[in-house]
């Protein structure tokens, strides 16, 4: 209604132009004078301009025949497409021309305009090649998904477009989630066209969220011969997948290709921490524990890990705590200024009830980097060395505060992760975990502090007055405490000499 109100308009507006010109035109003075065979002829102003646009329709009308003329005496010398071919021409120009307004009104985000200039295209040109696709992309502009879907149907049918009806098909399954016919779309989108970038990154995504570690190295790969990736990229992103491959290599089924599995994933990526840990793991259930700790201390120079901590004491768990910490040198004075190896070392000691030398282990992270699992460590020390239970407890207090440390977080949607996976649970991007701390500040709870008391019991009333032992057990409610818990390894030792 309101378009049709301002043609109207603009309609009203040429009509009162063209009269003031008129007018003002009969009103000036001058004109043409033309002689033609004797006869001298003079035009006015506005006589002038009419016979101007009269000659100008004339020449047109002229090449016009003379055209259709030209066309005629090819046809009656035997060319039968000659007279088809002039009609058409004029039909192709408005088509294309329809065509080109659809496109431009596509771009423009005009839905109803692309669609009109799109249906006017179709009709004119008759080549659904062209026409078909921007058909189906004004229905979905203007919500007709079905339109569109039958408009890809027909694209598909026709061998020079049918990678675009699949792809628009395939486009559709995506933004419906249905992820099952998305992904055997994409592998039929990928056997048309072998290198095309976006269908492979389209792939790769539904084959990792649906666990297909064996096809996703097979997409990997088309990516890397494509051009596509990088090789270093290539290199960890297949190590990732291989360790995907070999998840549950622990379990009471794994299979010797799981093992091998995860010893690949680490030669691929020896800087992948959970790949370092499966692979040591693997090596552990074949007895070659000298090729487990080459593992971690290759990946430990990268990067300390609490993880790899964890796979260390797994080559010797019946060993003692001062046969431990010598053990574990080989991988302490790799980084010994590093938090973690810090804080590994301290726990280390606290099982060995050297909380002296835990102290010394941790240094100045209480006061520089501190988290809830140095505070908690502290607590431990101070416990272990006879210190009052206001000390014990403020230490724990200032654990319930503190920041959780590094942790696994997702690089493309910041999402945090309870452990290591090939995928993001939230944003289900491949291979964006990383260990690294929250940028994110944490808020601690409102009632963290205030809720000390209940959670660790009043001590002072549980503690006899004359007991100076500072060799006294701490409640399990205080172990229960722990913010972040010390390494399952030495956990349990904790509680029982802390």
């Amino acid at each position: 209604m309101l378009w049709s109100l301002i043609k109207i308009l603009v309609f009203v507006a040429i009509v009162g132009l063209l009269a003031i010109g008129a007018g003002f035109l009969m009103e000036t003075s001058g004109g043409i004078q033309i002689t033609a065979g004797g006869t001298e002829y003079t035009l006015g102003p506005l006589q002038s301009v009419i016979a101007l646009g009269v000659l100008v329709f004339a020449i047109w009308v002229f090449f016009k025949l003379l055209t259709l003329l030209i066309a005629t005496l090819k046809f009656l010398n035997g060319d039968e497409t000659a007279l088809s071919r002039y009609f058409d021409r004029s039909r192709e120009q408005r088509g294309y021309q329809a065509l080109a307004d659809g496109l431009m009104a596509l771009a423009s985000g005009e839905g109803r305009i692309a669609m009109s200039k799109a249906t006017k295209a179709e009709k004119l040109l008759n080549k659904p090649e062209l026409t078909n696709l921007l058909v189906a992309q004004a229905a979905e502009m203007n919500g007709d998904t079905k339109k569109a879907s039958d408009t890809y149907k027909k694209l598909v049918t026709n061998n020079a477009t049918r990678f675009v009806g699949v792809r628009g098909i395939l486009k559709q399954k995506l933004a419906e989630g249905d992820d099952d016919t998305a992904r055997k779309l994409a592998e039929k989108a990928l056997a048309i066209k072998p290198r095309h970038a976006e269908t492979q990154d389209i792939l790769l995504g539904l084959q990792t969220k649906s666990q297909d570690w064996t096809g996703a190295r097979s997409t990997l790969t088309a990516k890397l011969k494509a051009g596509h990736l990088p090789r270093d990229v290539f290199k960890r992103r297949d190590a990732v997948l291989a360790l995907s491959e070999a998840k549950g290599i622990l379990d009471e089924g794994a299979t010797v290709e799981q093992q091998e599995h995860a010893i690949e994933a680490n030669r691929l990526s020896p800087d992948l921490v959970p790949a370092a840990a499966m692979a040591a793991r693997a090596y552990i259930e074949k007895g070659k524990p000298r090729a487990a700790t080459k593992i971690l201390k290759k990946a430990w120079e990268v990067q300390p890990h609490p993880d790899l901590a964890h796979a260390f004491a797994e080559i010797a768990p019946d060993e003692t705590p001062d046969a431990r910490i010598k053990r574990f040198t080989a991988l302490t004075r790799i980084h010994p200024e590093n938090p973690e190896t810090r804080l590994i070392l301290a726990e280390l000691n606290i099982v060995a009830e050297d909380f002296p030398e835990a102290r010394r282990a941790l240094g100045d992270v209480v006061e520089k980097q501190a988290d809830a699992r140095a505070y908690t460590l502290m607590a431990a020390i101070e416990r272990g060395e006879g210190a009052s239970d206001a000390v014990v407890q403020g230490w724990l207090a200032k654990a319930l505060n503190a920041p959780r440390g590094p942790q696994w977080v997702c690089d493309n949607c910041h999402d945090i992760q309870p452990e290591w996976a090939p995928v993001c649970q939230n944003c289900h991007s491949f291979d964006t975990l990383s260990w690294q701390t929250p940028q994110t500040p944490e808020i601690a709870s409102a009632t963290g502090v205030h809720m000390l008391p209940l959670i660790v019991g009043a001590l002072e009333d549980k503690v006899e007055p004359e007991i100076e032992e500072p060799e006294e057990e701490v409640s399990p409610d205080v172990i229960e405490m722990e913010a972040e818990p010390v390494r399952p390894d030495v956990e349990p030792a904790i509680e029982e000499k802390v």
